[in-house]
């Protein structure tokens, strides 16, 4: 009976990828917590976890030419659009990256991060223990 690598990882290769890229806007955010007018950014997990699970792109149409065009051209890649984030305080340059507020979802998200690369480990341990019939 052969092994489907898919099914026994589950979505926690899919959880990392998706982590990662919010990881990546988050410290986007912090980097540009001093420049004017920028908007801080963030993708909602949930969703983007669902997109990257049934391998769709984020609000993509179906084409049915490859002649057409890119409906989502802000996704950058990412496996959930872009959301900007509301800012608490208004600020006097129109920046609305709150500093405290992207450390915090950052280490949240280092975290969760964290985990699903201990599910991923422990899955591939199992694995190896059942490839040796262990």
């Amino acid at each position: 009976m052969p092994i489907n690598f898919d099914s026994a990882i589950g979505i926690h290769a899919d959880a990392l990828r998706v982590r990662s890229q919010r990881a990546e806007l988050l410290a986007t955010n912090m980097a540009n917590a001093d420049t004017p007018n920028y908007k801080a950014q963030d993708i909602d997990f949930r969703e983007a976890l669902n997109n990257a699970m049934t391998g769709s792109a984020p609000g993509q149409l179906n084409t049915t030419n490859q002649k057409h065009y890119s409906t989502n051209p802000e996704s950058n890649g990412l496996m959930g659009p872009i959301q900007y984030r509301v800012a608490s305080q208004d600020s006097l340059d129109g920046n609305s990256v709150d500093e405290e507020v992207e450390q915090a979802q950052f280490m949240q998200n280092a975290v969760q991060y964290q985990a699903s690369l201990q599910f991923l480990g422990g899955k591939f341990n199992s694995l190896t223990r059942a490839l040796k019939g262990e």
